[in-house]
């Protein structure tokens, strides 16, 4: 073995670019019948605001038409989302809520 010389040369540079994944918007968008307490009561209770944040949010949904209730990753803003219109109906309520991209 000592008369063969392993020559090996890696001219490759291999990189490994990790991004994070993606966050997630729950946007609560204004409608005429869902009361803002219920509204005030589904961002504190699922989404975990205090009554005072809450309270300004819903304010600031029934002025510009919509807002943000929160910022998270793809499975957590469905599952609220999904919580959220469910508690909406069950109460009857046609609140909509909408997951988008946050960019």
């Amino acid at each position: 073995m000592s008369d063969i010389e392993l020559d090996i040369k890696l001219d490759e540079k291999i990189e490994h670019i990790i991004a994070e994944p993606p966050k997630f918007k729950v946007v609560f968008v204004n409608d005429d019948q869902t009361p803002m307490d219920f509204v005030v009561e589904v961002l504190m209770g699922i989404f975990k605001h205090t009554e005072t944040t809450a309270a300004d949010l819903t304010v600031a949904i029934h002025s510009e038409g919509s807002g943000i209730a929160g910022i998270y990753n793809y499975e957590l803003a469905e599952q609220k989302s999904i919580e959220t219109v469910n508690l909406a109906r069950a109460n009857g309520f046609p609140l909509v809520v909408k997951v988008e991209v946050d960019e």
